[in-house]
């Protein structure tokens, strides 16, 4: 069972994706949905992934909180920089933060995070220095950015993974 779904949530989610897309539950879009949706699976053994180790799920709740607040607050400060009601002039930049997280799903969730957010796009991280680089479209004050990344984020993505 494990050689034909070898990842059956992923699977699952598929077929349902496909489904939900396509906004029918017709026999044909089944079948070509639960086709895909194994065909996925099993591509995505090739790329061996390594497995996920959730250490604590409380945080997780909180890591949403704080990243629903944080995009609804975004939203607003980047629409009133569009529409030019902030009356001051902006100053975009790159933001360098020294990161302690190495594991790399909690690095992808780190960069949905900030890709995800108005203003805020991840643009490298060094493995050998463990140095994050972001870019942010209105740049006040380096510090604080390192603070939040830092102390929101990262603080609850090491209680999150093991």
């Amino acid at each position: 069972m494990k050689r034909m779904l070898p990842f059956p949530l992923l699977t699952t989610g598929l077929l349902v994706l496909w489904l939900l897309l396509n906004q029918t539950l017709s026999p044909g879009h089944l079948l070509l949905g639960g086709a895909a949706a194994l065909l996925g699976g099993r591509l995505l053994t090739a790329l061996e992934p390594p497995r996920v180790r959730l250490r604590r799920l409380a945080p997780i709740f909180r890591l949403a909180g704080f990243v629903a607040a944080d995009i609804v607050r975004s939203n607003i400060a980047v629409a009133l920089i569009v529409l030019g009601v902030t009356g001051r002039e902006r100053k975009s930049g790159f933001v360098h933060i020294p990161l302690d997280l190495r594991q790399p799903y909690g690095l992808a969730v780190l960069a949905c995070i900030i890709t995800s957010t108005p203003g805020t796009l991840w643009v490298s991280f060094d493995e050998a220095t463990g140095t994050l680089t972001i870019h942010v479209l209105d740049l006040i004050d380096e510090s604080e950015w390192i603070r939040t990344i830092k102390g929101r984020y990262e603080r609850l993505l090491l209680e999150i993974f093991a």
